[in-house]
């Protein structure tokens, strides 16, 4: 018997491990990639790795691969406690820059690929957030918070010591905004400060090249140095910016400014354009410049055009105009004859080639979502992921258009889980006009059996849920808890063409919701194991406004609700949110202007239709969508005995970043799913 025994286990220990379904330990416990550069010549790849244990402790470190060797093994290339990020190589490709704080306080360092140690090269009075070298290595711009008021960084040390010794908390404003994101206004300015090259090789005598603005470059809240670009012969810098105003939380009129560095000289390079201007990056050989630039003021997801302009003559023109798509990523090739960037398309993001001269725009990357890292010659880097995959880094030859897999960050985490089947899908929505959505099988789908579905609607409102790999919100999580997964791209999500993209504005009621019902009706049809009759649905910022709208004008679709961060109450709303461009062009202009339109699509004029039992779920450092838009909705729905019930999150924003909250915030979406669903 004994014998029996122990050659069962020892067969146990012999046989491949059963494949588990993915889970939110999974999903926080999961590697991460990061800030990847690649040298000039395309040979070597330098990328940070942040490995997380079993119980969410992390370490991060420098990698390095050598791109002319097929299968070659990545190398660590750092070994310190704490982050090194910002990667850039040198210009002989012999060293990387990077930032970290192993001193005390963000700095950058230089470390030799051939061998020794890293040194540091900057020691600012101020924590770096963010640098960027000249072609010669001579120039640094950096980025740090600074007060307008003052011209050294002695002066903003000392202001931000005085404020933080200060006995009093009160804050004072005489202009909106206030607050921003998740934070309020510290009347600090993101400022740029160009520093030097000296003799023993470090960056000294930074100046703020941006003294005295009263306005953040690079901007807030999530705009980093790819807003920023010096010219080829390192005469100008030129940088993403509004002009100070008191219109700032109403605008969206960002411009492009040049610095003459030698004189100090600003000019605004795009004064004719009152919509955003962005990204400007120059060809190789410093003629020409490409940027972004949106057509229509006030509207924050008008389509990026492509605009170049050539530096000797002034002239400029759209690149490819006829393209129905909203750019990013943009970066020359070696030649300059062509651009590459990245895009919403049908429910991918994708990467394509536009010849500057002709406008032929030529998908190079299809499939999944795909963002540029870096063009060096023939070699494009990009970082890939899709609702199955979580991000890894890839190389594609230009010349060939043969692509390999550089790292597998999570290969072993990874390879005994198993995710739902997925599949994109089609139906006739609003006006009969095509629609795209995605559905996944619940983990252990057997044939005959119906399952419950999780129907995911996503936020913007001109965003997408498509083919992707999310930290939070997670689309695998639900098909490994049996859920069937639905998510449908409404009218109003981007990919689709800008007209598809505009039609939700003064419309956030109307065509979105029939899309919804008829996505429902037609991939329960098309997917017969889909339950229509057992289902929850959920979104989050407009998708949380969704739920709320559901509740009163689609009160029999569903068993259950949960909204995060949705708006409850247009008119409040309103007066409450940071960026006021938003509600103003989604609405036909200010509350006051237009209250028909605002109580038209407002939920809480529903709410005597509101029966379904609702999981109500805020961050309390919310500005974009205030809190007491959550405890409203919460308020009515147990003042009148409807199921509910509130989680709110006292440190989290707009979305919940804090791993240890994210399993909480599952926890509580699953188990009201599961009560409401009968799997519970």
């Amino acid at each position: 018997m004994k014998n029996n025994i122990i050659a069962a286990l020892l067969g146990g220990l012999c046989t491949t491990a059963v494949a588990a379904p993915f889970d939110v330990h999974k999903l926080t416990t999961l590697n991460k990639i990061h800030s990847a550069a690649v040298s000039s010549d395309g040979k070597t790849l330098v990328y940070g790795l942040k490995l997380v244990d079993e119980q969410r402790h992390a370490v991060s470190d420098l990698y390095q691969l050598d791109l002319t060797k097929e299968h070659a093994k990545a190398k660590k290339i750092t070994s310190h406690k704490g982050t090194e990020h910002s990667v850039s190589f040198s210009k002989d490709n012999q060293a990387v820059y990077f930032i970290s704080s192993r001193s005390g306080s963000a700095q950058v360092w230089k470390l030799p690929l051939t061998g020794g140690e890293a040194e540091q090269v900057t020691d600012f009075e101020l924590p770096i957030s963010g640098f960027k070298l000249d072609n010669s290595n001579d120039l640094m711009v950096v980025y740090t918070q600074t007060f307008p008021e003052c011209d050294t960084a002695k002066c903003s040390k000392e202001k931000f010591a005085t404020e933080e010794a200060r006995k009093s908390d009160g804050r004072e404003y005489t202009q909106l905004m206030a607050r921003h994101w998740d934070t309020w206004d510290n009347h600090a300015r993101n400022h740029l400060w160009l520093g030097k090259l000296n003799e023993s090789g470090q960056y000294t005598q930074f100046n703020d090249i941006t003294q005295g603005l009263d306005t953040h470059t690079p901007p807030l809240p999530f705009s980093g140095l790819e807003e920023v670009s010096f010219s080829k012969d390192s005469q100008y810098l030129v940088y993403t910016a509004k002009a100070p105003s008191k219109d700032q939380a109403w605008s969206t009129n960002y411009d492009l400014w040049q610095i003459e560095l030698a004189t100090g000289k600003t000019t605004n390079l795009t004064p004719a354009n009152q919509a955003w201007d962005a990204h400007a990056t120059f060809s190789s050989d410093g003629r020409h410049m490409a940027y972004l630039a949106m057509k229509k003021p006030g509207f924050e997801a008008d389509r990026f055009r492509i605009m170049l302009r050539d530096l000797v003559t002034g002239q400029e023109r759209e690149v490819a105009p006829l393209w129905d798509r909203s750019a990013h990523d943009l970066h020359f090739s070696q030649d300059g004859k062509t651009l590459y960037a990245s895009t919403y398309d049908l429910g991918q993001v994708s990467i394509y080639s536009i010849d500057t001269n002709l406008g032929k725009v030529t998908e190079l990357v299809d499939k999944g979502s795909n963002s540029i890292v870096a063009i060096a010659g023939d070699t494009l880097v990009y970082s890939h992921k899709a609702l199955d995959k979580p991000a890894d880094l890839y190389h594609l030859n230009l010349n060939s258009f043969a692509t390999a897999q550089l790292t597998e960050a999570n290969r072993d985490k990874l390879k005994n889980v198993e995710f739902g089947e997925y599949q994109q899908f089609t139906f006739k929505g609003w006006n009969d006009e095509t629609v795209y959505g995605h559905w996944i099988k619940p983990v252990g789908y057997q044939e005959g059996q119906k399952y419950p579905i999780a129907y995911l609607v996503h936020g913007g409102p001109q965003g997408s849920f498509g083919n992707s790999f999310s930290g939070r919100w997670n689309a695998q999580l639900w098909a490994g808890q049996g859920y069937g997964v639905v998510m449908v791209d409404f009218h109003g999500s981007v990919g689709y063409g800008q007209e598809f993209t505009n039609s939700i504005s003064q419309d956030w009621g109307g065509k979105p919701l029939v899309d919804l019902k008829k996505g429902m009706a037609a991939v329960t049809k098309q997917q017969p194991w889909l339950d229509k009759n057992n289902a929850c649905a959920l979104g989050g910022s407009y998708g949380g406004y969704m739920m709320n709208w559901i509740a009163g004008n689609w009160n029999t679709g569903f068993k259950c609700l949960i909204n995060h961060a949705g708006l409850f109450d247009m008119r409040s709303f309103y007066y409450v949110t940071e960026e006021l461009w938003f509600p103003e062009h989604e609405f036909g202009g200010p509350y006051h202007e237009n209250k028909a339109l605002y109580e038209k699509f407002n939920p809480i004029n529903y709410v005597e239709n509101w029966q379904t039992p609702m999981l109500v779920i805020h961050g309390e450092k919310d500005f974009r969508v205030p809190y007491g838009q959550g405890l409203a909705a919460f308020t009515y729905l147990q003042r009148n005995n409807i199921p509910s019930k509130l989680l709110m999150f006292p440190e989290e924003n707009h979305w919940i970043l804090n791993q240890e909250n994210l399993i909480q915030w599952y926890d509580n979406v699953f188990d009201w799913m599961d009560t409401y669903t009968g799997k519970k």
